[in-house]
This record gives structure tokens, C-alpha cells and sequence, in this order.
């Protein structure tokens, strides 16, 4: 079958060459208002949240987002408006646009455009979203703007199909977001699935080792069980050296660079990270290096307790402890995984977690009594955890695909490059 070609016009605008001949395009402020109604005698107490996965509902205590004191500063959206954040725009890693879905109260710094009922809302968030997907308005804010104002976002131009092909674009979408929603929580439960059987494998491991002859004895760790007679349970200062990073000052600095455990430059990392960017220069003092193949554990923040192992000697900060085992160095690393993997549960829901020194110098670790025994069980663990990370990265790089797909498939429609006459027919 031959598929029949949309007849396209050009535009102006870089991000959209070309859309059908029958299509409209105008700036966003001739078709749409953004109105503030501040919520300022409490005329609404539903409150709602703009997260990477759309608007949802709000309630105290869920753990989305700031929870102020006085709602009384926020603003009232109604149904079918749109919300934006277009603050901040250098993080691309953050929510921009939502279809709000009814009414409620959300931060008066967003971005309220009021339904326009001659129009099909959605379609224009799909619009809308897609430009957010291709970071368009990160390009337009970025430099000293670091953010967009209402007029900024209304005079960007949109396509404007005839209605009833708004609607069927929207229906279209709909429920291809639906299937591919679908198909996402499944992966992500799958991976779920994967890295708790993986750790649970890692646990056994490390505190059970690998003869099923074993007699066991009791030491009354909770995460650590029985382990086998002849193994020993000892402090982690006894184990291993460990050294704690310090603030960054100017007197410790010298002209060798910038260096950090938390940034990519003198440090590779694993598939694990820290989540967020602290620069230290390299200091002059030794015993604030952490070495090649140490394990790196972050000592508080919302990243608290997760590990990376240091691929180059670099300097560390205060929030960081490296950890250099005087045994095996993958024994120990395994076994702080299966530590931290068990204690990670004291972490959630803290305004600010933290790890001690005292803590960490305490926490107790089962070891073999052999060096050759450590390296027994390592062998193991690495060929038992590749399956794992080889299933986890397939389902990984699913997700990834489908999104890509989603984000190409919104693109085409919005856009009018391809039509859903064409979609169905392919």
C-alpha cells in the first residue's frame, strides 16, 4: 500500500521546519492566558504536585516535594489548565509541564495557563511536553536566564491542527501512553525483582559463604544471621582503614586541579553514584586522599549510604569516608553492600540522614578466616551478580527504548509530520 503524503508548509521555527498545509501557527498567547489566583483565604485545600510522572494529588506526609507551613501562598489551578516549572532551567533532570486534572492548589512560582474550551487542552500538553522532552525551553532560558516568565512561554509558537484532529491525536496518544506506562512499571518492577533476589544472593554470600557443610553459629546481628563456626565477626576500624574527607578550605588547596569523588573528571564510576556535585581541589594532606579501588561511601544527605568505588587517587569531602579493607578489598566491598542494602531502611524518611564516623567505624562485619576463602566466595558473587546486572541492563535499556519511541511518536504527531492514518497503516 502507498502511503499518501501530508502536504507540509514551512515555518520559522528551528525546532518545527515544517508542519501540514492545513495546520495554524500561532504564539501561545493568542490562544491561551496564564492567570495567578492566589489561595489567599484558603478557598481550596486539595493540594496537588507537579512530578516527572505528571500531576498527582498531594497529601501530608507522602514525601513528594516541600511541605510548607501556610498554603496560603499557593495558587489555584482548575481542570484542563496547564502547569509549568520553568525555573531553573540548567537542571534538565527535573518536571517542566503538566495537565492538571482537577482543581487544587500548587506552588505559586509555576506557570498557570488557563483552559482555553475551544481547544482540546491535552493536545496542547502533549505539544507542550514534547517541547520540555527536546529540552526547547532549557535552550530558550538558558545563559542569564535561568528562568522563563509567563509572556516568555506565550510567545513561543505552536501548531494548531483543526480540532477534531486534536481530538484524534489526543485519543491516539492517550492510549498509546497508557500501554507504554504499562509496559514501563512492569520493567521497573521486573528490576526491582532482579536487584533484590541479586542482593539477597550478595548477603548469602558474604555472611553464609560458600560450603553447604558448614556449622553455624549465632552472633545476634540482625542483618548478618548465623555465619559459618570458623569465621570471625569483627568492627570495620579493625578490618579495614578508613578515611574520612574534610571541608574544603582555600589553606589546603594547591595548583594540581580540581578533583572530585562526586563528578565526573579524575573519578570514573560505577553504574552506582552520588547524585549530586560537590567540586573539592586536590589537597595537600595525604591522609585526606582516597586511593585507587577504595570503596566510597556517602555519609549523609539523601544519597546516604550509597558506594562507589574510586578508580584514581582524589580528594575527598566531609559527606564521603573511603573504605580500604585489609583483607580482600572485593570481599569488603561486598559485604558493606549487604550492610548498607539492610540498614538503608534508617535512612528513609529523615529531613537529613546521616552516617557517623562512629557509626561507620562500628558497624560489624562477618569475615572468613582465610584470605584464599574471601576469594572463593568473590569468584562467585561476581559470576552470580553478572547474570543479574546482564537482566537488569536488558530491561534498562527496554525502558529507555520505549521512551525514545514515546518521545519520537509524540514529536511526529504534534508536529504533523506523520498523521495516525499513517501510524495505523505501518
Amino acid at each position: 500500500m502507498i502511503k499518501k503524503e501530508i502536504n507540509l508548509k514551512k515555518t520559522s521555527v528551528a525546532w518545527m521546519p515544517e508542519i501540514p498545509a492545513n495546520w495554524d501557527l500561532k504564539r501561545g498567547k493568542f490562544l491561551f492566558k496564564s492567570r495567578k489566583v492566589i489561595n489567599d483565604k484558603m478557598q481550596c485545600s486539595d493540594r496537588l504536585g507537579l512530578t516527572l510522572n505528571g500531576v498527582i494529588d498531594r497529601f501530608e506526609g507522602d514525601g513528594v516535594g516541600l511541605n510548607p507551613n501556610d498554603f496560603r501562598t499557593y495558587q489555584i489551578f482548575n481542570e484542563n489548565d496547564l502547569v509549568f516549572k520553568l525555573i531553573d532551567l540548567e537542571n534538565k533532570n527535573t518536571s517542566r509541564v503538566g495537565f492538571v486534572h482537577k482543581r487544587g492548589i500548587m506552588s505559586s512560582a509555576y506557570i498557570r495557563v488557563v483552559n482555553n474550551s475551544n481547544v482540546n487542552m491535552r493536545y496542547f500538553y502533549y505539544q507542550y511536553f514534547n517541547l520540555y522532552q527536546r529540552f526547547i525551553f532549557n535552550m530558550i532560558g538558558q545563559g542569564v536566564r535561568a528562568t522563563m516568565s509567563p509572556s516568555d512561554l506565550l510567545n513561543i509558537s505552536v501548531a494548531i491542527p483543526p480540532l477534531e484532529v486534536q481530538n484524534s491525536i489526543v485519543e491516539y496518544l492517550d492510549k498509546k501512553n497508557n500501554e507504554i506506562e504499562k509496559f514501563i512499571r512492569n520493567k521497573e518492577r521486573l528490576i526491582e525483582l532482579l536487584e533484590e533476589e541479586k542482593q539477597s544472593v550478595i548477603r548469602k554470600g558474604v555472611t553464609k559463604g560458600l560450603n553447604a557443610k558448614n556449622s553455624f553459629k549465632e552472633i545476634g546481628i540482625d542483618w548478618v544471621g548465623e555465619i559459618p563456626e570458623n569465621w570471625n565477626i569483627k568492627k570495620l576500624k579493625f578490618c579495614s582503614n578508613i578515611i574520612y574527607g574534610i571541608s574544603p578550605h582555600e589553606n589546603t588547596y594547591n595548583d594540581k586541579g580540581v578533583g572530585s569523588v562526586l563528578v565526573n573528571g579524575p573519578v570514573e564510576y560505577s553504574d552506582e553514584y552520588f547524585g549530586y556535585t560537590r567540586e573539592l581541589k586536590w589537597t595537600t594532606d595525604p591522609k585526606k586522599f582516597a586511593p585507587k579501588d577504595a570503596l566510597l561511601f556517602c555519609l549523609r544527605g539523601s544519597t546516604t549510604g550509597r558506594l562507589n568505588i574510586c578508580h584514581a587517587d582524589v580528594s575527598i569531602g566531609r559527606g564521603v569516608a573511603a573504605i580500604i579493607s585489609k583483607t580482600n578489598q572485593d570481599f569488603m566491598v561486598y559485604a558493606i553492600k549487604a550492610l548498607v542494602d539492610f540498614i538503608s531502611d534508617s535512612f528513609k524518611g529523615s529531613t537529613f540522614p546521616s552516617v557517623t564516623s562512629e557509626d561507620l567505624n562500628n558497624y560489624l562485619i562477618p569475615l572468613p578466616t582465610t584470605m584464599e576463602e574471601e576469594i572463593e566466595i568473590v569468584k562467585f558473587l561476581n559470576e552470580e551478580t553478572k547474570i543479574f546486572d546482564v537482566a537488569i541492563s536488558k530491561a534498562q535499556k527496554e525502558i529507555s527504548s520505549i521512551k525514545e519511541y514515546r518521545e519520537a511518536l509524540i514529536t511526529d504527531l504534534v508536529t504533523g509530520k506523520r498523521s495516525i492514518k499513517q501510524l495505523q497503516a505501518s
